[in-house]
């Protein structure tokens, strides 16, 4: 166990994980929300800061935007907690309709108008950080910038980042920035090493196939893009879930992480969170349980540093196969 662990990320004096706000609102195909989901909400803040978690990620698009109208229902009720918390969302996803396909937008208007209906449902006057909601093929850097300074000068947007992109792409659009981006959310997971094995093999030893392009993570670290983890938890494959019909190498890992929790005194989640942690970018995790009691095991990850052999271990046995 380590007693002080630094609770800040990269740009901010926010908590080291992340709370993902996917889970509120109730079910996506439905129009509207309920009191008991209010409610909810109201009880995932509160679980959230006494374990020390500050930091709220959400997206236009979480139930149909009700994630976020629950959130601001809750705001409207405790304004001061507004001062107590930091808000990020994203946007850039829009919805099949009847004459359109599911597709990306980055064009100034739909930031700008997706960034006002994120206000309005938040029921806050600005967000700390806008990220763009994965990579539009269409996206004119000079655009974003447009959009970007635009809502920088209304004082309705402090900070701008990017989900799922690769380093080529973050410099692509900082490249008409005046502000550059500071935070990248990618998958990143026992069960998503691409991130971790791009380096390893980049030389070409073994053939395991890598869906990661080389480099993100070290431009990020040189450049002081936070980090972030979402899918961290990898859906409970290591913390409890059923594991029939999965690989031996699965069952494996899964029981070195139970292991771990014992000699660390900590619950399974906090070792996985802890695995992620452990590595120098300083990676945020975003949870999204909306279980009180399971946010309080994934806070016990900011206590623990594995040592690099468990660390080590961890990812050999999650990979199913010898380092190179």
């Amino acid at each position: 166990m380590k007693d002080n662990y630094p609770i800040k990320n990269l740009f901010n004096n926010t908590s080291r994980i992340v709370y993902g706000c996917m889970g509120l609102g109730g079910d996506w195909d439905s129009p509207s929300f309920e009191q008991h989901h209010i409610n909810q909400a109201h009880q995932v803040l509160d679980a959230a800061l006494e374990h020390g978690i500050t930091q709220f990620d959400h997206a236009d698009i979480y139930t149909r935007g009700k994630a976020e109208r629950v959130f601001g229902e809750v705001l409207k009720q405790r304004p001061e907690l507004k001062d107590q918390i930091s808000i990020q969302s994203k946007c850039g996803i829009r919805f099949a309709d009847e004459q359109h396909p599911g597709r990306y937008d980055f064009s100034k208007d739909w930031i700008i108008s997706s960034t006002e209906g994120i206000l309005k449902r938040l029921n806050v006057e600005h967000i700390d950080t806008l990220i763009l909601h994965r990579p539009d093929p269409l996206v004119e850097p000079e655009e974003v910038a447009l959009a970007f300074e635009h809502l920088k000068q209304q004082g309705k947007v402090r900070h701008f980042g990017a989900s799922n992109m690769h380093l080529h792409q973050l410099q692509f659009l900082n490249s008409a920035l005046e502000q550059p981006l500071i935070v990248n959310q990618l998958e990143l997971s026992l069960t998503q090493l691409g991130w971790l094995d791009e380096g390893v093999t980049s030389l070409g030893a073994g053939d395991k196939a890598v869906n990661f392009s080389s480099g993100t993570i070290e431009y990020c670290r040189q450049n002081n893009v936070q980090l972030q983890s979402w899918g961290c938890l990898s859906q409970g494959l290591f913390t409890g879930r059923a594991l029939d019909n999965q690989p031996d190498f699965i069952h494996n890992t899964a029981a070195k992480v139970d292991a771990l929790a014992t000699r660390y005194q900590v619950s399974k989640e906090a070792i996985v969170l802890a695995w992620l942690m452990r590595h120098p970018a300083q990676i945020q995790p975003v949870i999204g349980t909306t279980n009180p009691q399971r946010i309080a095991q994934c806070a016990e990850a900011v206590n623990v540093e594995l040592s690099r052999e468990d660390w080590y271990s961890l990812y050999v046995s999650a990979r199913g196969e010898a380092l190179p």
